[in-house]
């Protein structure tokens, strides 16, 4: 089946509120498309002023990260339910910068994508591997222990509809960039082990993104695999480039 492409950008912790504005301004022309779902994923502060200035385009917001309790003395959390009403549509979830500097593991990871999901957010969940564990020989299985640990419990109507990121950690930031086999083979056994919980109809429904320094000259190379359907992109997305990641063709 044809699965609709999907590129977010994951800005980070870049642009205040008043610099957000101007680069949704700024792209607005650039990242326009009747086949890709456009996504920008931005900081908590930006994300009122970036939903109020994407309105009428063709572009959703996303969070970075929200918490899985509905509310309480949880100082500098937000929760799935304060993103809603803000207009937000998808959360990143597990990205290995909110895994590695602040110890996030799957059991909690697990917690938040159940959030999400009983919210009505889209989680995009992230997956990788270090250099080291690539190095081993291990990638395969680290990244099926991630994906079964931090989707134990969720129903195969709502993964279905999830987004899955695989993003080697050792191609994030760093301007290197997996092979376009190289990431293929990654999600294409994402989407063999989404199978393996669920069943065949879940697996080729489900949408998996690549991410690690995808940039415009890379990005049709990625796309065009049978298994990628889009991108998670970092710093790209924050210039003129992110229009070219959309319009990739």
């Amino acid at each position: 089946m044809a699965r609709r492409k999907i590129v977010a950008g994951n800005w980070k912790m870049n642009m205040t509120p008043s610099q957000a504005v101007k680069l949704v301004e700024e792209l607005k022309p650039l990242v326009v498309s009747e086949d890709v779902d456009v996504v920008y994923c931005v900081p908590a502060i930006d994300i009122v002023p970036v939903v109020e200035a994407v309105k009428g385009t063709n572009v959703q917001v996303g969070a970075e990260n929200m918490y899985f309790e509905e509310k309480g003395a949880d100082t500098g959390e937000i929760s799935a339910e304060m993103l809603v009403d803000a207009g937000v549509k998808y959360v990143v979830i597990g990205h290995s910068e909110r895994r590695d500097y602040f110890k996030e593991d799957d059991v909690l990871l697990n917690k938040k994508v159940k959030k999400a999901i009983e919210a009505g957010l889209t989680p995009i969940l992230c997956c990788g591997e270090t250099l080291e564990q690539r190095e081993m020989g291990v990638t395969l299985d680290w990244i099926r222990l991630q994906i079964k640990s931090d989707l134990a419990g969720v129903a195969a109507s709502d993964v279905a509809n999830l987004v899955i990121a695989y993003e080697p950690i050792w191609a994030i930031g760093t301007g290197k960039t997996a092979t376009s086999d190289q990431a293929q083979e990654v999600c294409g056994a994402i989407r063999d082990c989404i199978r393996e919980m669920y069943d065949d109809a879940t697996a080729e429904s489900i949408r998996i993104q690549y991410g690690g320094s995808v940039n415009a000259g890379n990005a049709a190379e990625l796309f065009a695999k049978v298994d990628i359907d889009g991108g998670l992109v970092g710093g790209a997305s924050l210039k003129a480039d992110f229009g070219k990641i959309v319009n990739y063709k």
